[in-house]
């Protein structure tokens, strides 16, 4: 009976099941750890992401034999170069936006209630349900109003350790640049040559993916946000800079991002004439769909070949466990996974193969 394999899948679930419960019991020893993780998240994550973002740039200057820690230097000053530029010329006007949106969104909710009033003033057919719920939305909008501020101040708050580990971004990425190329030989000189052939397999693999991942999704926010910044100015709708930034943001998150970032535009454009709205909602389809059939094939290829449905329950699953961070990482995390399973699987099949040969 133990080399049936319903037997066998029987007693992998269960050591499985003891494994994951007694992990679940000493979590307290991996606490240190976790901390430790925790601390350095921020400028890993940070210095990983302008790490894929450099090499190029990097690997360009290197085939003009400039040597690395000059062309490191470059990139630094680059990077500085960027962001004075941004601070100069995008900040300040998007920065006087914000602050008059801001300032405008207490005559946009009387604006609103204004409507919904008339609305239920004019109208006999609205259901009970229907009414009772709007009722109850005017009713606590201070509410809500108040928890944002709640929040905001809890940002804030948050503000001066997310500046500290910004501080150490520069640091990470100075060193991934320096001797990134170095970790894989380093690992494989402990290996035998057969695993060390498969581990630099699956470490092409992860970086591929990471690189596709983080490029292409860089490159699709920075289009689509250019595009909607275009059709913005077109139809001259207001705060046009900072709601295309804000969609820039936004469309880093896969699939759902687009629709959350078309929010505020709608908002904004019903305020400011109705008839906008129709238009944002033309100019958000036609970014889009530049976006999906001539940005994203061409930039990440099928390196992220993955299910629209798959992509939806990852990041309902991601955000409910781990807030934003999780609506961002949950997709990569995925990807990564994927390949690492992926290459194992194909590893049993090439050592399953072989055995059959012999």
């Amino acid at each position: 009976m133990i080399h049936k394999k319903w037997f066998q899948t029987l007693v992998a679930g269960i050591l499985a099941s003891l494994l994951i419960l007694l992990l679940h019991e000493i979590q307290f020893f991996f606490a240190p750890f976790f901390t430790y993780l925790g601390a350095i998240a921020l400028p890993l994550i940070g210095g990983g992401i302008l790490f894929y973002i450099s090499r190029p740039v990097l690997h360009f200057l290197e085939n003009y034999k400039i040597p690395r820690l000059l062309a490191i230097l470059i990139i630094f000053l680059l990077f500085i170069f960027v962001g004075f530029l941004i601070t100069q010329f995008i900040a300040p006007i998007a920065q006087q936006q914000f602050s008059r949106l801001v300032n405008n969104m207490p005559r946009m909710i009387d604006m609103l209630t204004e409507t919904v009033t008339y609305w239920q003033q004019n109208q006999d057919i609205i259901p009970s349900q229907f009414d009772s719920t709007i009722q109850n939305v005017i009713q606590n909008l201070q509410s809500y109003l108040q928890d944002a501020s709640m929040i905001i101040i809890n940002v804030i708050s948050q503000l001066i350790g997310f500046v500290f580990a910004l501080v150490l971004i520069p640091f990470f990425l100075f060193f991934m640049l320096k001797d990134g190329d170095k970790l894989v030989p380093f690992i494989t000189q402990f290996l035998s040559k057969r695993k060390a052939k498969s581990f630099k397999k699956l470490a092409h693999s992860v970086d591929h993916t990471l690189n596709s991942f983080i490029l292409g999704q860089m490159t699709v926010s920075i289009v689509v946000g250019l595009l909607l910044l275009i059709g913005y100015l077109i139809i001259h709708l207001e705060y046009s800079l900072t709601l295309a930034l804000f969609a820039m943001f936004m469309n880093v998150i896969p699939f759902v991002g687009p629709f959350l970032a078309v929010i505020p535009a709608i908002l904004v454009a019903f305020f400011q004439d109705p008839v906008l709205v129709v238009w944002v909602a033309v100019i958000m389809v036609v970014a889009q769909q530049i976006e999906g059939n001539f940005v994203s094939p061409n930039v990440m290829g099928k390196a992220l070949n993955i299910h629209p449905l798959t992509i939806i329950t990852l990041i309902l699953a991601a955000g409910s466990l781990a807030g934003f961070l999780g609506l961002i990482f949950a997709i990569p995390a995925y990807a990564v996974i994927k390949a690492i399973v992926s290459h194992f699987y194909h590893e049993w099949l090439d050592r399953k193969d072989s055995a059959d040969i012999k």
